[in-house]
């Protein structure tokens, strides 16, 4: 007998957008015309996975080792993305779309924390799909950032459990990701939801993130239908 389960799509689908740079290089472009033509992609995605049923989708759109790259890459690609929240949030708003940032602020321009305050602002009474954008984000230190969380709540050692835990990371109250899709062929995970994916599913793709169309998605989510997920327990119909 086949498991029903397995043909339920993912309701939440995570993304690590790998590729833009090389996208660009082959083609001859800078870089940032790679993360411009990336940026421009996340509507068309996020309009595909909605049409599809997914509830939640995460963008890895800026790591806390970004920071790393050459400033003239970095500075495009901030500016880049605070032009994409002042013009796409208006259009998010139409489409019932709910944007929260996952990160930290300290380190962006006040224009840049403006843009990504007003996004919240504007949508957070919708009750379309929910779009977590990960900017100056690191699993690691999202992780750490809970555990001083709840040592300022003094909570006593023996009251925590996942539960608790997980109601102070950045996600809270988005549900963990079922599906994490990587672009651009690598195959880690490069510091992203390292908590919240525990017991995710994972579909890598040498497509690079410019170029991922909705026939790859399909591929995705079908990949993912397929899929047994037992979260540690044994199906009792394939022993």
């Amino acid at each position: 007998m086949i498991n029903q389960k397995r043909h339920v799509g993912p309701r939440h689908v995570a993304i690590i957008m790998d590729g833009n740079g090389r996208w660009a290089t082959q083609r001859g472009l800078p870089r940032l015309a790679g993360h411009k033509v990336g940026i421009e992609q996340i509507q068309r995605v996020l309009q595909y996975l909605a049409d599809n049923h997914v509830s939640f989708v995460t963008l890895y759109a800026f790591s806390t080792e970004n920071w790393n790259r050459p400033l003239t890459e970095v500075r495009g690609i901030l500016n880049l993305m605070e032009e994409a929240l002042v013009k796409q949030t208006p259009q998010l708003h139409k489409k019932n779309v709910k944007v929260i940032h996952l990160g930290k602020v300290d380190r962006l321009e006040e224009s840049m924390k403006i843009a990504l305050q007003n996004a919240q602002e504007l949508t957070k009474f919708n009750t379309g799909i929910t779009l977590n954008v990960a900017f100056d984000y690191g699993g690691r230190d999202e992780i750490l950032e809970a555990v001083r969380s709840l040592i300022r709540a003094q909570i006593q050692p023996d009251q925590i459990d996942e539960t608790l835990f997980s109601s102070h990371m950045y996600t809270h109250p988005s549900p963990d990701p079922d599906l994490v899709i990587r672009t651009g062929g690598e195959m880690r995970i490069s510091n992203f939801l390292l908590w919240q994916s525990a017991y995710s599913e994972y579909y890598h793709t040498p497509t690079f993130w410019p170029d991922l169309n909705d026939s790859e998605l399909e591929l995705a989510l079908k990949s993912y239908q397929s899929r047994d997920r037992r979260f540690g327990r044994v199906n009792a119909e394939t022993e």
